[in-house]
């Protein structure tokens, strides 16, 4: 019998082990990381060249085989964006931008929508097709390898990466970025391992400008860095993880085995709970590439206490947020008026839902409610801005939706939340608690923000309508507050994490700067101690494999 480590396997991709943050073997990586940047950093080229290297690694290890999709992307947007730059022809430039976000667009709906748009095409029209995995085909065909052909799986991070590639096409294109130089620059933009996965969303023109200057790590950014990312792993492992695991999943799992009471208090948590899970990724995203000399956008600033749905989008998943309003709502017309694409837009949301509900009725109401909202466009020049605006924006809430996922729960979600800006528009014209800054009219205003997200969610964490419609009936109809004792007695410990996460996430920003500060400031000894406790206590608090990222699935 032989006794050690099998040291092939590190290099290995093992899909029950993907290579994430709250895994003991990605620190370990990162040294590894550190230690050859540490011997590049004051060599620019080396550095990229480097830090590319590892971040392929990164992804193989936690994606496999899609690192070549990746790899993909990256070198046909470099060979474009080059291409775009080398010629004043604006036909050319416009053909050469389609080319890219085409695609980009169709990676993206291949691998991530190939299933959603069968499985629809096969409800609709009684068929019974089903999606082929044309690169596994032709894997096996070449290599003679043995893929699954009638699957086709989600790269990890796919919407994320897709977005960046196109954010750069469309910049260069507007010339308010110079193309990258080298392939190797590009290929560290796009693919740096802290944000790959799950984000934050990097703008070229953000991150390309640091690749070329020195490196540099304050005393101070040092101790801001460590703070992020052990802010990071408790927001993950002891709030996210530990109410998911003890609590939430079990309802969501079977609504009607508990009653409207415990479903209501699993909505609120899970509201708790993506939001410690993604905005704790990016902390440590944050962090770590802090340690390496790059600054991140900021992607979360305490989206709870929005007073309104508007103010939270302004503070929920910023750079995603930030990137749809500027390739997408604006460039549709935004609140200037309507565009083609809006109209079309239009016309293909009808149809789906046409076809879905099957209602006989639903074509002429909806023709007709068009028909009549283009005379007054057409018209009144009150009615266009205010149609065409807000057209614009529930198009844009509603693809946002479907980014999260093929699924039209993630739709129905995100139109849920473009009703909820359209009512609020019209709300703050006459609501006479709009301006209060009374400190009673504040705290509604906060309470009523976070109930109508979270009721959102019901769509976003259910898997299906059925579900959902689950979760309704027990919160509508079998409510049971007589139970409420009983239950927050038994789950106190989880309602205890749920309770001091809010109340910490409630904070005032100024008290949590100076907290942050505090840490930064601490001497290094001190500061290695207090991080080495809160590792082990972080630690201790797992229970069972680990959780992946929410947003992995994106």
């Amino acid at each position: 019998m032989q006794l050690g480590i099998d040291w092939s396997s590190l290099f290995l991709y093992d899909e029950h082990s993907p290579l994430i943050f709250t895994r003991f073997f990605f620190w370990g990586f990162f040294l590894v990381a550190l230690a050859g940047y540490a011997a590049v950093y004051k060599r620019p080229l080396w550095r990229s060249a480097w830090l590319f290297a590892v971040s392929l690694f990164f992804y193989y290890k936690t994606s496999g085989l899609f690192v070549g999709l990746l790899a993909f992307s990256i070198v046909m947007d470099f060979l474009i964006g080059r291409a775009s730059a080398a010629t004043d022809d604006k036909l050319r430039r416009r053909l050469l931008l389609a080319t890219s976000v085409a695609l980009n667009l169709l990676v993206l709906g291949f691998f991530k929508y190939a299933h959603f748009v069968v499985e629809n095409i096969n409800a609709i029209a009684g068929t019974s097709f089903e999606p082929v995995n044309y690169f596994a085909r032709w894997a096996n065909h070449a290599w003679d390898a043995h893929f699954v052909e009638n699957k086709v799986l989600l790269p990890v991070g796919i919407s994320f990466y897709t977005f960046q590639c196109m954010s750069y096409a469309i910049d260069v294109h507007r010339g308010q970025l110079k193309p990258v130089r080298n392939l190797l620059d590009f290929g560290f933009y796009v693919s740096f391992f802290p944000q790959l996965v799950a984000g934050p969303i990097v703008r070229a023109s953000e991150f390309i400008p640091q690749i070329a200057k020195p490196y540099s790590l304050t005393r101070h950014e040092f101790g801001i860095a460590v703070f992020w990312i052990l802010n990071g792993l408790v927001k993950k492992m002891i709030v996210g993880d530990y109410i998911a695991v003890n609590f939430i999943d079990r309802v969501f799992a079977d609504p009607l085995r508990f009653s409207g009471f415990e479903n209501l208090m699993a909505l609120f948590g899970y509201s708790l709970q993506v939001y410690a899970d993604f905005s704790g990724y990016t902390d440590i995203a944050i962090g770590v590439a802090l340690l390496m000399g790059f600054r991140l956008t900021m992607n979360f600033n305490s989206p709870y206490k929005a007073r309104n749905v508007a103010e939270f989008w302004k503070r929920w998943h910023m750079s995603l947020s930030t990137w749809l309003r500027d390739y997408l709502y604006i460039p549709m017309g935004g609140n200037r008026g309507g565009s083609l694409f809006s109209w079309i837009m239009l016309g293909v949301i009808g149809a789906a839902l046409i076809l879905l509900t099957g209602w006989w009725w639903l074509p002429v109401v909806y023709l007709s409610a068009i028909a009549a909202a283009y005379v007054l466009v057409q018209y009144s020049p009150n009615a266009h801005n205010a149609i065409t605006t807000n057209l614009n924006l529930m198009i844009t809430m509603l693809i946002g939706g479907l980014w999260h996922g093929a699924s039209w729960m993630f739709v129905i979600w995100g139109g849920l939340n473009g009703l909820g800006l359209l009512v609020y528009k019209q709300w703050k014209r006459i609501s006479p608690w709009e301006k209060s800054v009374h400190w009673a009219a504040h705290a509604w205003k906060v309470a009523f923000t976070f109930a109508f997200i979270s009721f959102t969610r019901i769509w976003f964490r259910s898997p299906d309508l059925e579900t959902a419609n689950e979760f309704l009936h027990q919160v509508t109809s079998s409510f049971n507050l007589h139970v409420a004792g009983d239950v927050l007695w038994a789950f106190r410990s989880v309602f205890g994490v749920m309770v001091i996460g809010m109340v910490v996430h409630w904070l005032p920003e100024s008290f949590k700067q100076r907290y942050r500060e505090g840490f930064a400031s601490l001497p290094l000894w001190l500061m290695a101690l207090l991080s080495a406790g809160v590792v082990v206590f972080v630690y201790q608090t797992v229970t069972a494999e680990m959780v992946p990222f929410i947003y992995f699935q994106f």
